[in-house]
């Protein structure tokens, strides 16, 4: 059984209710590209929200994570990745938790309790040192030398304010070196896996920490890094997860693993990513900016790397690779069955695109060089950004002409690069938990109404494909098949404005999925929600399933303005708007 089943399994024993993995790509949470973390789709149920399954939640989260994209080639990066999850909404609490935790390590993982050991809160001035978990360890047999206590990687909070609290993390010693009496954090030997979050305390925005009355818990647990543990393997990509994908390369290219193992985990990595990505409900397509932006560089990364090895980069290389990849995970995740040709096809074009793109990018290299002059660092970050040539391409190239490069240069341009793409795809969880203002929660609301206009101008076939919030303004990509001209956004804006005035009221109801679908309830991601799930009505006008959060009145909302009307990916358009 895989470790995934065993997990839910395990905690739906205890009472937990399994929910559905949410889309690879966040609903209204403007701080991430993607769902970065578990605990992601469940921020508004740890603001308080009721959740329909109950207390006691159990999940494994597809998660995607870019903003350390060059990081991966060594043995344990991933972009994509898999976390399991269990989660108490104010039920219980540090006890069963740590108690549950250390019984699944060492009794259904087999995992011997003398290669074990965990760090604990350490306190602060305002915070006193986490003695409840630090006792429960001990009482479960973890030895005083294996129990660190550290403040800054114990304590947990989603940006500058909200829920926050003490963490206990668990680490398994992976090496044949013989196992220290004491436990350091800081050796790499330990390898952390699983995380304990005890959300006990509120942080306001002026630095004050108060109780809160409702506590919870929630549990992250890598499973890439988990099975490689379990499997007894010191490279991610020798683990059972990767096998058949890497033996797959190593059979195209005709080479090896070993001495090749850069390369292949690129390949392997970023193409496992892609078809998530590309299969997610949706619709990311390649393109320049955000969500495409990250599909596009990862699968023409994937095509330099091939390159690297041999691989013919005109053959279908890529859709191989995919079609595994597919077949591994397509018992968990529907959508890669459901969008299976979709994904062969995003391969398929991007790739066709780049290779024309790695035409002109030779065009544009003896451009630069005709002179016979050194390439500078500007050329040569410019021939990467925009033709996808690699630095060593650039090198190698430059050679043959007796030339050469100022790698200097390039790494000062490649670095700040390198930034603006970590702090667009991390964000932080700026938004994350400290969200949902008020201000973000009248644009929430506004998407419905938008949504409900859209269908009544453009037609009842258009649906929304994805939403982006901010404080200042909103963002919502729908399906539709041309551009909208200046009647129909003029026609949506007054419907709108229309029903704002007629202060409709925002009501909430919970049913089961089948009848709310039967009534006409329209959703974004069906495959998202749970058997129970809440509807919210606006008058007669919208009916969604959605988690909130809504205003009580459309009245509240002010006046909605379209500032802008453009392409988002082919098929899908994007609207930019305000309230004023």
């Amino acid at each position: 059984m895989k470790l995934k089943d065993l997990y839910i399994d395990f905690f739906v024993s205890k009472g937990h209710k399994q929910i559905p993995s949410a889309p690879v790509v966040p609903e209204n949470d403007p701080s991430v590209l993607f769902n970065t973390a578990g605990m992601q789709p469940l921020i508004p149920f740890l603001m308080g929200g009721r959740h329909p399954y109950g207390n006691r939640l159990c999940d494994y989260q597809k998660c995607i994570r870019t903003n350390d994209l060059e990081e991966v080639g060594d043995s344990t990066h991933h972009t994509f990745f898999e976390q399991l999850g269990n989660w108490s909404l104010g039920d219980y609490f540090k006890q069963e938790a740590i108690e549950w935790s250390f019984e699944f390590i060492t009794e259904v993982l087999h995992m011997p309790i003398e290669r074990l050991a965990v760090t604990v809160y350490g306190g602060s001035e305002t915070i006193h040192s986490d003695e409840e978990s630090y006792n429960k360890w001990l009482s479960l047999g973890i030895p005083e030398t294996r129990i660190a206590k550290t403040i800054d990687d114990n304590f947990w909070i989603a940006g500058e304010s909200g829920p926050c609290g003490p963490d206990t993390e668990m680490f398994y010693f992976r090496s044949d070196d013989e196992i220290p009496e004491a436990f350091d954090p800081e050796d790499d030997r330990w390898v952390e896996f699983w995380n304990d979050v005890f959300m006990e305390f509120y942080k306001d925005s002026e630095g004050n920490i108060s109780e809160l009355p409702k506590k919870n818990v929630d549990t992250g647990m890598g499973v890439e890094r988990t099975v490689a543990i379990l499997e007894g393997v010191d490279d991610n990509y020798k683990s059972s997860i990767w096998k058949e994908v890497i033996d797959l390369i190593a059979s195209i290219s005709g080479l090896s693993y070993e001495g090749n193992e850069r390369s292949m985990r690129i390949i392997a990595d970023h193409v496992r990513t892609a078809v998530f990505i590309s299969a997610d409900p949706t619709g990311i397509k390649p393109s320049n900016t955000d969500q495409g932006y990250i599909l596009r560089r990862l699968i023409r990364r994937a095509i330099r790397h091939a390159k690297k090895l041999g691989i013919d980069v005109e053959s279908e290389f890529l859709s191989e690779i995919a079609k595994v990849i597919i077949n591994q995970y397509k018992d968990y995740y529907e959508e890669l069955v459901q969008n299976e040709q979709v994904v062969y096809d995003c391969l398929h074009d991007e790739k066709e695109r780049f290779n024309k793109t790695l035409e002109h990018g030779l065009k544009e290299f003896e451009r630069v060089v005709k002179k016979g002059e050194d390439i500078d660092g500007e050329n040569a970050f410019h021939l990467y950004d925009t033709y996808g040539f690699p630095i060593e391409l650039t090198m190698e190239l430059a050679e043959e002409r007796g030339l050469k490069v100022d790698i200097e240069g390039f790494n000062e341009k490649f670095r700040a690069h390198q930034e603006l793409s970590r702090t667009a795809s991390s964000g932080k969880f700026k938004g994350g938990l400290a969200g949902n203002s008020e201000i973000e929660t009248k644009y929430h609301t506004a998407t419905h109404l938008l949504n409900a206009a859209l269908k009544i101008v453009v037609g009842p076939d258009v649906h929304q494909k994805g939403s982006n919030i901010t404080v200042e303004r909103m963002r919502f990509d729908f399906s539709s098949d041309h551009k909208l001209s200046d009647e129909e956004k003029k026609q949506v804006e007054e419907l709108v404005n229309g029903w704002i005035k007629e202060g409709l009221e925002v009501s909430v109801s919970e049913m089961s999925k089948e009848s709310a679908i039967k009534s006409g309830a329209e959703c974004m991601f069906i495959e998202k929600y749970p058997d129970v799930v809440t509807v919210y009505s606006i008058g007669n006008v919208s009916r969604e399933l959605c988690g909130g959060p809504h205003v009580k009145n459309t009245s509240e909302l002010g006046t909605f303005r379209i500032k802008k009307e453009e392409a988002s990916s082919a098929g899908v358009r994007r609207i930019k708007a305000v309230l004023e």
